[in-house]
């Protein structure tokens, strides 16, 4: 018997040209007028010139397109990445200094370890740079992330960051914020230094918060800084199962009695699950309110959260409310967080990976909704990426065409074969072999 096969579709090399029986999410496509099916596909037609989407429309207007037809036959296409919570400078670490036990405990211990004894400039830069490459070929066009900038390593590490982000320039958009525990704010003359460097460097200011006594009054001098200097903020938040860690929503109360005027994101907030009926919603609308956008990191947060360390199997997923945010109108991302380093043993920045996880872990489906803006148009809002996350007729050729032709299809298979397409033209997007960190990790 003779088995059909869809032929690989080809992206022309040079001219204009027409995609033709693409099938795009309406979520990612505003202001489509094209009927869409039960979990929001539409069947469209893409016309690129001059590396730019000129038309996108219900399938039929490819046939008076100038230049080359390639017909996708039914082909899912969505925008390229944005990947708003990461750590380029822990990852790849995992072989020097993996964790023992995969506990945030052990985490903490192994990333100080190795931070203190190898990250110079150099390591740094080229553990980065991989990621990047790993980023950039499975289809991402935007990073944040976070930079380790307790003394000594933020004047190590923020000038690696700033030379990356013009290395990468025009290929993936690097964004960055200061990580660093919320106690060191304590040190008034050091993180203002540090908010001054953030400053001079495009960064954002952030901070790791914990239920600490004097929590308070260093949200207070956080929130300051950054409005004297016009800086977004960006916190790691309740990244644990403890029940009495709110601190996502102090951050909130600060935002409100403030007025704060910039951008807020929130990472992780695992203890809100643990947490009672009544506090969540206050919590929420607390949230809500100031215009707080929040991003769950699921593969991260499944790997570190409950884990038990006693042999017994973790009761729950360490992942965040985000259905009940959503229904508030919190935005909401998904993101890919630590990359094989003791945070996370595993993960290639892979924006695909991550949906499908995410999909699995939080149940974003019955019905998809507009859950797939978790990944693109969302992240791009919070980075204030204009024009990124989407598909749109006058926007960039900035692609990504799958072989699955539905959501089942498409989140059941790695994708590995995707055609990545930056400005009209498809990409050589092969991955970085391991091999090349060898002689970091003392492998040679």
């Amino acid at each position: 018997m003779t088995v059909p096969t869809i032929p690989v579709p080809t992206i022309p090399s040079e001219g204009n040209y027409a995609l033709s029986r693409a099938r795009i999410h309406a979520s990612l496509a505003p202001g489509l007028s094209a009927p869409a099916d039960p979990d929001g596909f539409a069947l469209v037609d893409i016309l690129v010139t001059d590396g730019r989407i000129a038309a996108i429309e219900a399938h039929g207007i490819a046939r008076d397109a100038a230049g080359e037809i390639v017909d996708l036959a039914r082909r899912i296409v969505m925008p390229c990445f944005v990947d708003c919570h990461t750590h380029l400078d822990k990852g790849h670490i995992w072989t020097r200094n993996p964790n023992p036990d995969g506990t945030f405990a052990g985490a903490l211990a192994a990333n100080g370890v190795d931070r203190i004894a190898y990250w110079s400039a150099e390591d740094v830069a080229r553990r980065m740079d991989f990621a990047l490459r790993s980023a950039y070929a499975h289809g991402t066009r935007a990073i944040r992330t976070h930079i380790d900038s307790t003394a000594p390593q933020d004047a190590i590490s923020w000038p690696v960051f700033e030379e990356m982000r013009e290395r990468w320039r025009g290929r993936i958009e690097l964004q960055a914020s200061c990580l660093t525990g919320i106690e060191a704010v304590r040190d008034e003359a050091w993180f203002t230094a540090l908010a001054d460097r953030m400053k001079a460097a495009g960064g954002v200011l952030g901070a790791v918060t914990y239920m600490l006594p004097d929590l308070d009054d260093l949200l207070d001098r956080m929130f300051r800084l950054a409005m004297e200097r016009g800086l977004d903020l960006d916190f790691h938040a309740d990244e644990t199962g403890d029940m009495s860690a709110v601190s996502l929503r102090k951050i909130a109360e600060h935002a409100l009695r403030t007025g704060f005027e910039g951008k807020i994101l929130v990472g992780h907030c695992c203890a809100l699950s643990r947490q009672p009926d009544t506090e969540v919603l206050d919590t929420l609308d607390k949230v809500a309110r100031a215009g707080i956008a929040v991003v769950s990191l699921p593969m991260c947060n499944l790997y570190l959260q409950d884990r038990r360390g006693d042999g017994t199997t973790p009761r729950w997923r360490g992942v965040t409310l985000l259905h009940e945010m959503k229904a508030r109108g919190i935005p909401v991302a998904v993101a890919s967080d630590n990359t094989r380093d003791p945070f996370y043993a595993y993960g290639d920045l892979d924006m695909l990976e991550v949906y499908r996880m995410s999909t699995r872990i939080l149940h974003l489906d019955h019905p998809v909704g507009d859950w797939p803006r978790t990944v693109a148009a969302t992240p791009a809002e919070v980075m204030r990426l204009d024009g990124a996350g989407t598909l749109h007729a006058g926007g960039k050729a900035d692609f990504v065409i799958f072989r699955g032709r539905s959501w089942t299809e498409l989140l059941s298979r790695p994708e590995a074969d995707r055609i990545v397409v930056r400005d009209g033209r498809a990409i050589d997007a092969v991955l970085p072999d391991y091999s090349e960190l060898d002689d970091l990790m003392g492998l040679d």
